[in-house]
This record gives structure tokens, sequence and C-alpha cells, in this order.
């Protein structure tokens, strides 16, 4: 069939279109447009159908959920789906992390932790770090500085917020060896407590375990773990930004497993429902006490039908092994990418954590890409491979498929990656 009308005109230019796919339906790692074409999804809608799409356990409990209440508000009522989805969620986090709070979206999430912190802690700021992406609500873009266009033109933001250099070894701008950069950053952030905020005044500090849009970059280990001391020494609440990392995707159910800490409230997202919209903030009861019955709230959050997508997820992530599957198909991934870029220099760097992968392009002189991703990025459009960008400079490619992904489909992306390369040279 043909659409009569074209979606170009009658979509927002705001919404940038990667692809001008008009997808009909999907199953698994692939999409079939409306002309019957298929294609392999290596964006997973930006990380969120990580059981695949339209898994058939997912899809089952969304009809089922659907034919007994669709809208049950948590304030009038509780239901089930709710309350199975949070003994899930918490089963797979530290016991102290132990309550949930349901949100629509990953934004709504970030807001909903920064106030919770300011609510328990009663002080004022904020940190966050360069490169971050929080989300494009007025607090969460306020957070953000992974480009300039989330924010730009929306002044004034949220104040008494304050940012620190996140740790980027493949672009050290410190006269250290790349392995020493994350210490540098992390005496700039303490600099912050000598010269623009009293630490006593700060109430949070968020973090994405991994820089998700500023560039899929990985910090060292010790990183997060002096984060960690930093707040314990300060009384300051650490908020970890799962949105993009959890559920899986990293080869852990959350990414902060991999650097052993516990935070003490953890925004999430994303793959929590496998497409439906649903967010939530987890912290632990005490912490969670300190917010006044009213002192936040939602019309949609914890929806019922979302809810019951979540338990179908998380009961497929455990029963299927996903996270296991991510953590051995993106070791393989990146085995061979990295291969690739012995015979392709456009490669400078691939680094990652289970299927969290970026490929970063560079020019000769090691400065950003850009126009070779587009290159790479519009040839494997043509070999019906969907892709999608991150970083500054936009000069990073993302490597997320669905966490279902095999060896085969892997071992076929790799030869379309392959081909899509020799369009960057």
């Amino acid at each position: 069939m043909r659409l009569e009308v074209d979606p170009l005109q009658i979509l927002p230019r705001v919404l940038t279109r990667y692809s001008s796919v008009v997808v009909d339906r999907a199953e698994g790692i692939y999409v079939w447009d409306i002309e019957g074409q298929r294609w392999m999804d290596f964006t997973s809608g930006i990380a969120v159908v990580n059981t695949g799409h339209c898994h058939p356990r997912v899809v089952a409990a969304i009809r089922e959920q659907a034919g007994k209440i669709i809208h049950a508000q948590a304030n009038i009522l509780i239901h089930e789906p709710m309350l199975r989805l949070s003994q899930l969620i918490t089963a797979t986090m530290p016991p102290t992390l132990n309550q949930v709070f349901f949100t629509n979206s990953g934004a709504e999430a970030v807001e909903g932790a920064v106030k919770l912190a300011k609510a328990a802690t009663g002080r004022p700021a904020i940190i966050a770090f360069r490169g971050a992406f929080h989300g494009r609500t007025h607090l969460a873009m306020a957070l953000t500085t992974s480009r300039v266009k989330v924010r730009g033109h929306y002044e004034p933001l949220v104040p008494s917020i304050y940012y620190a250099p996140y740790p980027y070894p493949f672009r050290n701008p410190y006269n250290v060896p790349a392995e020493d950069v994350d210490l540098v950053c992390i005496a700039e952030l303490e600099r912050l407590f000598q010269t623009m905020v009293m630490p006593d005044d700060v109430a949070a500090i968020i973090v994405e375990p991994m820089l998700g849009e500023g560039g899929y970059v990985l910090p060292p280990k010790r990183f997060l773990q002096n984060l960690r001391a930093i707040c314990d020494r300060y009384g300051i609440l650490l908020i970890v930004d799962e949105i993009q990392t959890g559920v899986g995707r990293t080869g852990k159910m959350w990414a902060f497993e991999h650097f052993e800490i516990v935070p003490d409230i953890v925004t999430v997202a994303k793959g929590i429902a496998s497409g439906l919209p649903l967010a939530a903030v987890v912290a632990n009861k005490e912490l969670m006490d300190r917010w006044e019955p009213g002192a936040h709230g939602g019309t949609y959050g914890g929806n019922a039908v979302a809810c019951a997508a979540g338990v179908a997820t998380f009961e497929v992530m455990r029963e299927e092994k996903l996270p296991e599957n991510a953590a051995r198909i993106g070791g393989y991934l990146m085995a061979q990418l990295r291969e690739l870029q012995q015979e392709f220099p456009v490669i400078g760097e691939v680094r990652g954590l289970g299927l969290m992968i970026g490929v970063e392009l560079i020019k000769p002189d090691r400065a950003p890409n850009p126009e070779a991703v587009k290159r790479v990025v519009k040839r494997a459009q043509e070999l019906r491979t969907l892709l999608i960008t991150a970083g500054e400079h936009d000069q990073v490619i993302r490597v997320i498929p669905p966490l279902v992904i095999t060896q085969e489909q892997a071992d076929a992306f790799l030869d379309v990656f392959s081909e899509a390369l020799k369009a960057a040279e």
C-alpha cells in the first residue's frame, strides 16, 4: 500500500529524520516497510526494544491487560502489574534500592530524581557532567550538555546546576596519560567546591555510567567509584542515569554493576517496557518517604498496560538470559569491529559495553569526522540497515541492536557495515 500523504510534509521538521522509512511491522531485529522490504534495525528505537520488536510474550501481556483495565491512576487505584513490576525491578538491584516511582519518560524520571534529591536533602544545587544527556524537558535539558541545540534558545534555564568534565580517554585534553584522565576530572569536580559551590549546598551529582548521546564514552571504573566516595564524604546523593544503559543493554542488568558501586537514586526508562512509554525513579524507602504525599505525581505514570509490558519484559530478560547474550554478542561485535579498524583507518576507536557500542570515525589528524559518519549511515540504509549517531559532532555511530540478536545476524550486520565503511573514504 502507499500512503496518500507525504510524511515529510505532515510531520514537523523538529523531528530530525534519520531515515524516511515508513514502517509497517516489525519482529525481532527486523522491521518491514510498507513496500514489504526488510530492514535490519541496529537502533532498537534508541535502545528501547531490548527484547526485540514485538516479542510474543510482551504482545500477549499488552493484549491481556488492555482487556482488563487500561488506565488505573496511581493515586486512586493500585493495580497488580505495577506491584509486580516494582518487585521485578527491585529484585535486580541492591537491597537498598527498594522502592519505585513510575513516570512516562526518561526526562520525567530525571526531573523526579532531582526533585527527590532536593526534597530529601534540603539543598538547592546539582552537579552534572559535560557531554551528558538527561532529557529535553526544562530541568532535564539544563542538566544536558551533549550538544548546544538541545538547550539553545531556551534561556533562562534552571539555575544552581554546575558542570564537571567527564573522562573521555580517546579525546584527552589534559597533559596526562589517557588512563589518568579520570583523575583530572575528579580533581576538577573537587575544584568546583573551592570556586563555585559549597558541597553542603549540593543535593546530588547526576551521572551516566557511560555517556549516551555524548558519544558512547566509557569511563574508567575508578571514576564512578571516586564519585561514590565524594558523595559519601559530603552527604551528597548519587543519581545514576540508566535510561540508555539499563535493562541488560551493557551485558549486565544495570551498567553501574560494572563499576561495583551502589547509587542512591537510579533513573530507568527506554528498555523497561519494550517500547511502551514507561520510566521509573528507584531509591530507598527511607529516601522516598522524604517526599510528602502530593509533592510529586503524574496522571499516567505507571499505566497498567505499560506496566504489564514491563512485567513481560523483565521476565523475558531473565528467562531468555538477554543480558548474557548482550555480553556475548557484544564482545564478538567489538572484536570484529576492531579488526575492521585495521582495514579502515577512518575508525578511530571502538568502545562500549555489551550491545552498547560506539564506533568513532576520525580524519587523518584524529579530528572528528561527521561527514564520513553521514556517508556510512547513508550507505547502510541503501543496504537496508538502520543506524544512528551520537557525539558532540555526530562523529560516532551507535551499534545498538535488540538484545535477542543471534551470531548469524551479527555476522550479517558486519558484512553490511564493512561495505558501508567503504563509503567513508
